[in-house]
């Protein structure tokens, strides 16, 4: 149960928490407007409807303190890179950080639900009460405010019949208005945060995505019309509700149940809200400062199956492997950044990405470097790049195991070529104080242009192994995914021969899929009572697939061998 836990994306003491809070506000305030007798003539007003809003408009200020503090990257980073604060778990917790963004984006959504269909009820019962005959309590405290010196407690004003009440509640009243703005941009911000559409229109998951601003400027003053009313203390310790209610025609006529007066409860959710909003605007400063600072691109380099690998140089830029970085390229978007895992290593004087062109801001980048065109282009051509980084992932920890499997696909090798570059640097001038004495490594890619850009690095760590006599060091297995045996049927009689004719490895090409259950045991076998971290940069499909894998080969007994599941997630 212990490495089940381990290996999720987020501990389950974590999600209970969570939860558990969730719960707590949700049925707290529930009670807070249900029971006691301030409330007593408004729940007259909007039966259980008034408590079914307020309890899920607690949980959605909560929600909304949280959702900011996971895309704070630099704080994340700050505390991932700080010992004092973050214990390997910790850190594990925080390269989740998107997972639990989605999974507080998804709740919100939830409470969202409720609290609009629950105010639907209730904006539909004030406005029917306002014009309900005469002799009934709803209509009386729909009454009150229509005379001096009384307050009033339904929030609607107007003698307008439904449906068109409702509607000019919607659209004339701040909560109504903010109401229906924060809701379609939160309708607007999930249904364009799809896979699908982050993966083919980058661009509209970008754009819609920052409609929180608006969400957020909304959800604040959404509560300064302040129409949810209550009795107020004063008017409680002459007027008890719970008995006054039955003489509702002698209010003001009996000194024992003066007229009740209201006032409505002041807005919250800046509270909540204001101190996540700093921190985040303090994020923002600070990305555009550093957005600000002098990139310059030394080398472009064009590599098969459409990948193109950029050098760049930034003063007082530091890194460390599998981090990754937020580019801006001004020339093909003045606005849009995105994500690239880094595949220099830091013992090097420059950093690298490597862009695979699927889409139109990569197919701008492309041809901005002028690699669609076949003379030599002068560095001063180059296009200005914008760099915000870098940040930690899960990769960072690869040197705090002794025995790793680092699985990649297709361009998802990326953050382990900084690995392994990083290893060939420190085995190129000292490696007796590596921790890291085994490494795993398993790439899987459909076509075989894709090995070409790595095999070289591949290459040299072979022959820096052997030439340290620590061949044994690095064991990598490389599947060609689009091919099966009787497709490769061509290459067998090349079998025999000391190097790989597709890759010049000596390790030779692998045919179909890696059976996983068999590499786990195996790597079992040969590590026992170890901690094996398990490394990926690759689809959600293969996710599951480790992560099963990583719970069902560790043992129960903690001094057994545990596989200890990591993803990749930016």
């Amino acid at each position: 149960m212990g490495n089940w836990v381990e290996n999720e994306g987020l501990s389950i003491f974590v999600v209970l928490v969570w939860l558990g809070l969730n719960v707590f506000l949700f049925w707290w305030y529930y009670l807070v407007y249900d029971v006691p007798p301030k409330f007593f003539y408004t729940r007259v007003l909007l039966g259980r409807a008034l408590a079914l809003a307020r309890a899920p408009a607690a949980c959605l200020n909560f929600n909304c303190m949280l959702i900011l503090l996971p895309v704070c990257r630099n704080l994340l980073s700050f505390l991932r890179g700080s010992s004092a604060c973050c214990s390997t778990r910790i850190r594990r917790q925080l390269d989740r950080n998107l997972t639990f963004h989605k999974m507080v984006a998804w709740m919100i959504a939830l409470h969202t639900a409720i609290h609009t269909i629950a105010h639907l009820f209730n904006v539909e019962w004030s406005v029917q009460a306002r014009v309900e005959e005469k002799g009934t309590l709803a209509a009386a405290l729909s009454g009150l405010g229509d005379k001096p010196n009384e307050s009033y407690v339904n929030f609607f004003r107007q003698t307008i019949a439904n449906p068109v009440g409702g509607l000019y509640v919607a659209f004339t009243y701040l909560a109504g208005i903010t109401g229906v703005v924060i809701t379609l941009a939160l309708i607007l911000i999930i249904t364009s945060s799809t896979k699908t559409i982050r993966r083919s229109y980058f661009e509209v998951f970008w754009y819609t995505h920052h409609l929180f601003v608006i969400f957020f400027i909304g959800l604040v003053i959404h509560g300064a019309g302040r129409i949810v009313r209550g009795q107020t203390a004063e008017s409680l310790a002459e007027h008890n509700p719970e008995i006054c209610y039955k003489n509702f025609s002698h209010w003001g006529k009996n000194a024992a149940c003066p007229i009740p007066q209201f006032a409505g409860n002041p807005p919250m959710t800046w509270k909540w809200v204001v101190g996540p909003m700093f921190l985040y605007l303090c994020e923002r400063l600070v990305r555009f400062w550093r957005s600000q600072q002098k990139v310059v691109i030394t080398k472009v380099v064009i590599h098969p199956f459409k990948t193109i690998e950029l050098q760049m140089m930034k003063k007082g830029f530091k890194m460390e492997v599998g981090q990754y970085i937020f580019v801006k390229c001004p020339a093909v978007s003045k606005l849009e950044w995105h994500p690239f895992t880094l595949t220099s290593a830091p013992e090097e004087d420059y950093f690298s990405i490597h862009v695979r062109i699927v889409g139109d801001w990569t197919e701008g980048l492309f041809n901005a470097c002028g690699c669609d065109k076949q003379e030599f282009q002068e560095a001063w051509k180059m296009p200005k790049i914008a760099v915000d980084g870098p940040f930690g992932t899960a990769s960072e920890d690869v040197f705090s195991y002794e025995t790793v499997m680092l699985v990649g696909a297709g361009i998802g090798v990326t953050p382990f070529a900084s690995v392994l570059k990083s290893v060939w640097y420190k085995y190129c001038h000292d490696a007796t104080n590596l921790k890291l004495k085994k490494i795993y490594f398993y790439w899987l890619c459909r076509d075989t242009h894709a090995f070409e850009w790595f095999a070289d690095l591949l290459q040299s760590l072979e022959a820096q192994m052997q030439e340290r006599d620590n061949a044994e060091f690095l064991s990598y297995n490389i599947y060609l995914t689009g091919w099966d045996e009787t497709q490769a049927t061509h290459f067998v009689v090349h079998h025999e021969e000391e190097k790989d004719v597709i890759t010049g490895l000596k390790q030779k090409t692998l045919y179909g899929r890696p059976n996983w259950e068999n590499e786990f045991k195996t790597i079992a076998e040969k590590h026992p009572g170890s901690r094996v971290g398990v490394f990926l940069c690759g689809p959600e499909g293969l996710a599951d697939t480790l992560n099963k894998q990583s719970i069902s080969n560790s043992e129960a007994d903690p001094r057994g061998v545990h596989f200890i599941f990591n993803k990749e997630n930016f």
